[in-house]
């Protein structure tokens, strides 16, 4: 395969990733917490939250979409919903928001990693624009940063995962908070995506811009003629 199909392949591969990672970024549903279901013919109180806020839905259980051993829910059903952002930057006014003061902590951590994230996809992004307008050398040589900022946006886009997983793991484990299950949805599901692609194609973009390997035991690296990415 020719190394420009290769590019644009993985040019399309990296798209994909940072869409996951964005709409991970900008959504609400990394995780869904629900309490004991006490009595039926009651509201509970399930709630889903992401980076940003805490969304708490109150949901009316009846026998027939109460499941025995399972906590509120599922979210997917009809209630009234309210949301609220963590004003992650001003300090001192989260703590009833979260019912837990480390949980603040965690999301702090969480945001700022995925704020990074965010950061290296832009500056990849510009060095693989810069590398596809770009001629001979510089081509190749713009793809090396390209990579390395793609392979640091998925590493970033992994820690933010882990922090919030323990995030999530707190709350649970914590006596302060009424959840006692948890499941991580959609918005985890792309984060972890995002992480996937943007690292691999990264490690993939620093392999491309390496130089083309010896055809013959006797040449080295250097004696070989460069591959062609017209």
């Amino acid at each position: 395969m020719h190394k420009s199909t290769k590019i644009k392949i993985a040019m399309f591969v990296l798209l994909v990733g940072m869409a996951c990672m964005f709409t991970a970024v900008v959504t609400d549903y990394w995780a869904v917490l629900s309490p004991r279901v006490e009595k039926l013919n009651e509201t509970c109180e399930a709630a889903h939250f992401g980076l940003w806020r805490i969304c708490k839905k109150h949901i009316y259980i009846t026998s027939e979409n109460y499941v025995e051993g399972h906590g509120c829910g599922p979210i997917s059903l009809p209630g009234e919903e309210n949301c609220t952002y963590f004003r992650h930057f001003t300090p001192g006014q989260d703590t009833e928001i979260f019912e837990y003061k480390t949980q603040k902590e965690y999301n702090i951590s969480a945001a700022a990693i995925s704020i990074f994230s965010l950061a290296f996809m832009i500056l990849g992004s510009l060095s693989l624009l810069g590398s596809c307008t770009g001629k001979g050398k510089g081509r190749d040589y713009l793809l090396k940063p390209a990579g390395m900022f793609f392979a640091f946006a998925g590493l970033c886009s992994f820690i933010s995962l882990e922090v919030m997983r323990q995030s999530v793991k707190r709350m649970i484990e914590s006596d302060e908070t009424i959840w006692i299950e948890y499941y991580y949805s959609w918005s985890f599901a792309c984060a972890c995506t995002g992480f996937i692609l943007l690292f691999l194609t990264g490690i993939a973009l620093l392999i491309l811009s390496m130089p083309q390997m010896p055809r013959n035991p006797w040449e080295t690296c250097m004696d070989a003629e460069p591959e062609q990415t017209e």
